[in-house]
């Protein structure tokens, strides 16, 4: 093993991919949440610079296992490797990045349009264990061919007459020419946490500051002036979290409102402000918060 831990007593240990966009993501994302750390070159360990937090560099699919064991004490990994290592972690938090869904997977011209039509067929995928509980679920008996990758090619190969695996964009699916039958389950990357950590003020420290940077990405700050013979049609529009902030202009027919909306929401919630009369409307990006 290449790199040295160099974390005490006092350390928390922090599993992260080693590699990949997830790798890339992650290393972002502890940044904004003041956990920066600089990688030697194929070193497996860093410190984090304000914080006793060491990063070790791993297999993604492994993390799971190892927050398991003990030998880290929390892990950002997807929450499909979760569900398929069957360990029994504590869920800390969803970190809205990677979101994707397990799902079977037939080809175009095939009859098959539900679990009862897969009895019998042979089925390919890097996620036996989650597929067999499903299957088991429904009474449906299969053989399954367990595979680690290009598992979306089994089909064309002969190997298989269907398949369970990750969907994001589709796009995979429609070059080999296949089709979604029903999803198994969703998921997304997540940050996990061994049972019975040592230092849990510390990882709750960690959670919180990720957390902040979570909420932050998924809201913006919108400010607009309104007519105050409209202010409570604008907060219903705009209700924030607790309520909005209104402020008094020098015009007393007018009112300035400040108000934290979802992301996705906030072209729509700039008509319906426009049409009660709204303008001078502004979102402006949240960088970190605490609610």
């Amino acid at each position: 093993m290449t790199g040295s831990s160099t974390g005490g007593p006092e350390s928390l240990r922090l599993g992260v991919p080693s590699k990949g966009r997830l790798a890339d993501i992650a290393a972002e994302l502890l940044a904004a949440a003041g956990l920066a750390f600089r990688r030697s070159e194929r070193s497996l360990f860093a410190r984090c610079r304000d914080m006793p937090v060491e990063v070790v560099f791993l297999r993604t699919d492994d993390i799971p296992v190892l927050v398991a064991e003990g030998a880290i004490d929390l892990g950002i990994t997807g929450s499909d490797l979760v569900a398929e290592s069957g360990r029994q972690l504590v869920h800390r938090l969803d970190l809205g990045i990677g979101s994707c869904r397990l799902a079977l997977c037939v080809a175009d011209d095939a009859p098959v349009t539900g679990a009862a039509g897969l009895d019998g067929a042979r089925l390919a995928t890097s996620f036996p264990r989650i597929t067999r509980g499903w299957l088991a679920e429904r009474g449906v008996a299969c053989h399954l061919v367990e595979l680690s990758g290009s598992v979306e090619i089994m089909i064309q190969l002969g190997i298989a007459d269907a398949i369970v695996d990750l969907v994001e964009t589709g796009s995979t699916l429609a070059a080999n020419r296949l089709r979604v039958v029903t999803e198994l389950g969703r998921y997304q990357t997540v940050l996990v946490q061994r049972p019975g950590i040592a230092h849990p003020a510390l990882a709750d420290r960690i959670v919180r500051r990720l957390e902040g940077i979570v909420i932050a990405r998924s809201y913006s700050l919108l400010e607009y002036n309104v007519p105050r013979s409209r202010l409570a049609d604008a907060e219903a529009i705009t209700p924030g979290f607790n309520s909005p902030t209104v402020s008094a202009l020098e015009d007393p027919a007018w009112c300035a409102v400040r108000a934290m909306v979802r992301r996705g929401e906030v072209h729509g919630i700039m008509e319906r402000l426009e049409a009660i009369g709204a303008s001078a409307i502004i979102e402006t990006q949240i960088a970190n918060c605490r609610l």
